[in-house]
């Protein structure tokens, strides 16, 4: 894919957690969503832009993958994927493969919609 940074590459193989494997599988997915996203590391993470900080893999998580969407609050999400009550920030969970292929629809929608408001 076009839009895939080494420097996630390199961070992911020294990525000591047991979701290793769940987090990449989601990254692949995230930047299959539209070739107009890039990603970087930033916060010492692995982050998806688009024409701004969409969201960010916090890496420090074992109990589950969590994805912090930096401006969660605004981002629709008629799917009930985002949780949290913050005033900007939301959170996705996927807590095994499962997990994270029942909610795929869900990411998608929120990724699309963030691109879609962002024009």
């Amino acid at each position: 894919m076009g839009n895939r940074n080494p420097d996630v590459d390199n961070w992911l193989q020294q990525y000591d957690n047991p979701h290793r494997e769940l987090v990449g599988k989601i990254r692949e997915f995230i930047i299959g969503v539209d070739p107009r996203l890039s990603e970087a590391i930033k916060w010492q993470a692995p982050t998806f832009m688009y024409k701004g900080n969409i969201a960010s893999f916090f890496p420090r998580s074992k109990k589950n993958v969590t994805l912090m969407f930096h401006q969660g609050a605004s981002i629709a999400d008629e799917l009930g994927l985002l949780e949290g009550d913050g005033e900007v920030s939301r959170v996705a969970r996927f807590l095994d493969e499962a997990d994270f292929e029942a909610k795929k629809p869900a990411l998608e929608a929120v990724i699309l919609g963030w691109i879609k408001d962002k024009g």
